[in-house]
């Protein structure tokens, strides 16, 4: 069946036969084919979707030929649904790295290679204005990155983790992988919510992620007050791993309110990919001593070290004032097209999420038949299946490729899926 899969024989989404039909197929025991699946949910190559059977995951984590991957988006469709950043709001590297080429000095060697001091001293700067202790900090290759040494360093296979429900799909994906379960965590548009982290917590979780703001898919960002209601609900759990994602960062033009240091063992990631670019493979970590050293050790006798080159890359746009300004730029802009896709929804008479971020999350009836009028009607978005796990089925519009005067148009469209159901509210 892995075969399959990176042959694309078995495509994401395609049902497996059901254990005692292919038992009987093959001549084995029905324990020998449920053992066989279970491995592969273990490898989280495939999931069990109660009467719907075993199904190849979205994105498994096995390489695939070419000619296996999801088709693009038909040509002529307007493509909402990567997920990506404006490439037009993005601020120039050549500039920077040119700087950086003209540096003289020796070239870092493997017993240098570390968190450069001056990356970490603004970085805890940048933490400090934001409410988050970093006195612990270490830098990874990504937001993902860093999430997974985290879970790798303090959960064993089985363990379970609270996760946003709906959420992002890579970290859903991800804690499959991993070997880990999954708990579903409801969020509405200040986060998790308090009666949903409660019961996660009853059920044994020995993790819990928290998008900060610009949620996945959804644009929640966790208010004052359920920050408040969370901290106290988490005080004094030593049991518990909490991790904060704040991807978004300064793209996010609301306040952070961060639950850092709550329990016992903590971590706060934040990249730097959405508002200087999907490239920059950086996010920097902090976290209680334990964590970070845990961390930091594992990437130590790994891949050794985040470029010293993207550190000082990314230490040289943190410092540029005009990179500052088109950041800042950057994020009204999507502020006024997520904000008008919302309200033109909304004057409708449809409801959809989108606080920050560059996504809106629409609750649609049934999300094949969504999917499909939009494409028929010239736009590309995103199922939401890949995101939810007990969520109803939506999909997520990325505002990132929109111009405002689309708007319109688009929200039309958007209605126009929804028939011949009723107009419906979340």
């Amino acid at each position: 069946m892995e075969s399959g899969i990176r042959a694309g024989a078995l495509a994401p989404g395609d049902a497996l036969p059901a254990v005692r039909t292919l038992a009987g197929e093959l001549g084995v025991s029905p324990a020998t084919v449920a053992k066989a699946y279970q491995d592969l949910r273990q490898r989280g190559l495939v999931a069990t979707a109660g009467r719907h059977g075993t199904t190849v995951r979205p994105r498994p984590p096995v390489a695939t030929r070419r000619a296996a991957l999801a088709p693009p988006p038909r040509p002529g469709t307007r493509n909402l649904s990567a997920g990506h950043p404006d490439p037009r709001l993005l601020p120039p590297l050549g500039p920077h790295l040119a700087a950086l080429a003209a540096e003289a000095g020796t070239p870092t060697g493997y017993a240098d290679a570390a968190v450069l001091p001056e990356l970490a001293a603004v970085a805890r700067d940048r933490f400090a204005a934001d409410g988050v202790p970093a006195a612990d900090l270490t830098v990874t290759g990504g937001a993902l990155d860093g999430i997974e040494r985290l879970l790798a360093a303090h959960l064993r296979p089985g363990d379970a983790v609270a996760v946003e429900d709906p959420g992002w799909a890579n970290l859903l994906d991800l804690v499959a992988a991993l070997g880990l379960r999954t708990v579903g965590v409801p969020v509405d548009d200040e986060g998790p919510t308090e009666p949903g982290v409660r019961a996660a917590l009853a059920a044994g979780v020995r993790a819990l992620v928290v998008t900060s703001r610009a949620q996945n898919p959804t644009g929640a960002a966790v208010s004052a007050d359920r920050a408040a209601a969370l901290r106290t609900l988490l005080a004094g759990r030593v049991d518990l791993l909490l991790i904060e994602d704040d991807h978004a960062a300064e793209l996010a033009r609301v306040p952070l309110h961060p639950l850092a240091g709550a329990t016992a063992t903590w971590a706060f990631v934040r990249s730097v990919s959405k508002p200087y670019g999907p490239d920059l493979r950086l996010a920097v970590l902090a976290g209680d001593e334990a964590t970070v050293a845990r961390v930091a050790g594992r990437t130590r006798v790994g891949a050794g070290w985040v470029s010293t080159v993207l550190q000082r890359l990314v230490l040289s746009l943190w410092r540029d004032p005009a990179t500052a300004d088109l950041v800042r730029r950057a994020a009204d802009s999507y502020d006024r097209r997520r904000d008008g896709l919302v309200a033109a929804l909304a004057a409708r008479g449809v409801a959809a999420h989108g606080r920050t971020g560059i996504n809106v999350w629409v609750t649609v009836p049934d999300e094949t038949v969504a999917v499909t009028a939009l494409r028929d009607a010239g736009w590309s978005v995103a199922p939401g299946s890949p995101y939810r796990i007990a969520a109803a089925p939506a999909v997520r519009v990325t505002v990132s490729s929109l111009d405002e005067g689309e708007l319109s148009v688009l929200a039309d469209a958007l209605v126009g899926a929804l028939r011949p159901g009723p107009t419906f509210t979340t």
